[in-house]
């Protein structure tokens, strides 16, 4: 029996609300772990090594990084219904890639302009919390590649980007009559810009692009119940993780499976995250990893858009 799903996320993340609604149209029972929104995170790293993103999916002894990877496991854990109801097609995860990576860049100065996603989430942060933030959300770029241009470019490059989904929505979904991952991504990366009063006026010359947000937000967010970081790491230092079958070492430049490696995203939050080599495949990275307080546990990653090298132990 597949232990229950543990979320560690900030009610303001863009992409925790992508999985919050996944686990809402799938009907789900998970616990939630409220993690701070900056470092320091001592508990988020005795479970991952130091992996930066938001949110992380636990179940057990296994951690899921990245909502790409984290969309993909809770397909495996309740496959109905889909979202990939017509198969996990190339179509559908090159518009699930632009919402997550290109689209979320432009919409996220809109969004979180003064005023907008921060003040309605946190209407109490002080000047010296938001100060700190834009810090460390700063730092998470330094040595990548996002580039994020001025509000005013954002705004235009939105407009450009939302004419063009409104021209795809010809029924309730971005591919027909069913919602697949990739409207979960547009979705999450639209609602920091659809909640806070200041930035919606851009959605409104598009109706369809609005239902359908607001289609998705009616999925709710299934039923969690809360749960502390502590109590988290207890249960994944009590647990095993889950063994990998046929695990493989595809084009690992050398690095053997039992090897020392290091994984990180190839684009920003560059920290890398350290363990022994359990799988390398086609979609999915495995390292084995012992904390004192989170025990023995395997931190799995997208093969897409991230990076591994060989290490010493």
């Amino acid at each position: 029996m597949t232990a229950e799903p543990i979320l560690h996320h900030y009610p303001v993340s863009p992409f925790a609300e992508k999985i919050r609604a996944i686990l809402g149209y799938k009907k789900l029972a998970w616990r939630s772990v409220d993690i701070p929104m900056i470092l320091p995170k001592p508990d988020v790293v005795a479970l991952t090594g130091g992996y930066r993103r938001t949110p992380l999916l636990q179940i057990g002894a296994d951690v899921y990084c990245d909502t790409a990877l984290v969309a993909r496991v809770l397909e495996r854990v309740a496959p109905e219904p889909s979202i990939y109801p017509e198969g996990d097609t190339l179509a559908v995860q090159a518009a699930a890639h632009f919402a997550d990576s290109v689209l979320f860049n432009i919409a996220i100065p809109v969004g979180f302009q003064p005023g907008g996603m921060l003040k309605l989430f946190l209407p109490d942060a002080t000047p010296e919390f938001l100060k700190k933030f834009a810090e460390d959300r700063a730092a998470m770029r330094v040595g990548g590649t996002v580039r994020r241009g001025p509000l005013n470019e954002c705004k235009a490059n939105l407009a450009a980007v939302l004419a063009r989904v409104e021209a795809q929505l010809r029924g309730p979904f971005l591919f027909g009559a069913k919602p697949t991952v990739a409207d979960f991504s547009l979705y999450h990366v639209l609602w920091s810009v659809y909640k806070p009063s200041i930035a919606r006026p851009a959605l409104d010359p598009f109706p369809k692009t609005v239902a359908l947000i607001e289609r998705i937000a009616a999925f709710g967010h299934g039923r969690s119940t809360p749960l502390s970081s502590t109590e988290a790491l207890e249960i994944s230092r009590n647990a095993k993780p889950v063994p990998i079958e046929k695990p493989q070492a595809l084009e690992t430049d050398g690095i053997a499976l039992g090897e020392t490696a290091e994984v990180m995203p190839v684009d920003n939050a560059l920290v890398p995250v350290r363990g022994e080599l359990l799988h390398a495949g086609a979609d999915e990275i495995a390292l084995r990893r012992s904390d004192p307080r989170a025990g023995t546990v395997v931190v799995h990653f997208p093969r897409f858009g991230y990076q591994m090298k060989k290490c010493q132990a």
